[in-house]
């Protein structure tokens, strides 16, 4: 397979002149009667993908705006084979990419040939398992090998280039580049190094590389998209769709763009 759905999405808008916006929203917070307008307005609103959050109840890589709402979620039910029968029902409805990010855990507990078979069957575009080292990818791999599902990696700030290397070589859509040390969340700023780690891994990636973790005002969106091909934004955006701020999502989507928008 291709795999080139993910992939595609992100070149097109950059041959525009603007930057990717990979909007994180948690599957389930609100309850899953929201998933689907949830997902709607995000499309409408503009964005490139959407990394669509599988509640965890140990979500070592999340920061406590996204903690909050995996556990909003679960107290709602919420589990990785209801959120797939609630994306049968529009799927059909979802014109941008749609990447699941889940911890490896419950793809086990559904079973990884069952998995497989329905992200084929739904259409999603990608995946991102963060507690999922590169060493240990080779069953996904083989299980999404003939499917359309990307296997996106991460990077983090303390990987060597060996590592890196790596990692790149393997990796399907985009590199996600983890632009902090730490879990997920808002924070005032990025380290001095930061610049030359997306630097260093744009040099070295045949696909793109978007930044993510902490990237959560119009203004950091800017500047992360400067050093990168996109950005993704999580608990800006599910602390606006938790509290009905919408607009902010719009606006922070708008700093990717050159053109204007109506």
């Amino acid at each position: 397979m291709t795999k080139e759905k993910l992939l595609n999405a992100i070149q097109a808008v950059n041959s525009q002149g603007d930057k990717a916006f990979v909007a994180y929203m948690m599957a389930g917070d609100g309850g899953l009667e929201t998933l689907k307008t949830k997902i709607l307005f995000l499309q409408e609103a503009g964005i490139t993908a959407i990394e669509l959050g599988i509640p965890f109840s140990d979500p070592v890589a999340d920061g406590p705006t996204i903690q909050q709402a995996g556990e909003r979620a679960l107290t709602h039910g919420t589990t990785l084979s209801l959120i797939l029968q609630e994306l049968e029902t529009f799927y059909e409805e979802v014109t941008v990419p749609l990447v699941l990010m889940t911890y490896y855990n419950p793809v086990l507990s559904f079973g990884l040939d069952q998995f497989a078979h329905a992200c084929e069957k739904l259409g999603i575009a990608g995946l991102i398992v963060p507690d999922l080292p590169v060493e240990e990818t080779v069953e996904l791999h083989k299980v999404l090998a003939d499917t359309d599902v990307a296997l996106v990696p991460l990077v983090s700030l303390t990987s060597p280039p060996d590592r890196i290397a790596k990692i790149t070589a393997s990796g399907e859509g985009f590199v996600y580049a983890v632009t902090v040390n730490g879990i997920t969340g808002v924070r005032d700023g990025f380290g001095d190094q930061l610049e030359q780690h997306l630097t260093n891994l744009s040099e070295q990636s045949n696909i793109p590389v978007l930044a993510g973790f902490g990237i959560s005002t119009p203004e950091q969106v800017k500047s992360m998209g400067a050093l990168a091909d996109g950005v993704i934004v999580g608990s800006a955006i599910v602390e606006a769709f938790h509290q009905n701020e919408l607009e902010k999502i719009t606006t922070l989507i708008k700093a990717t763009k050159t053109r204007v928008l109506n």
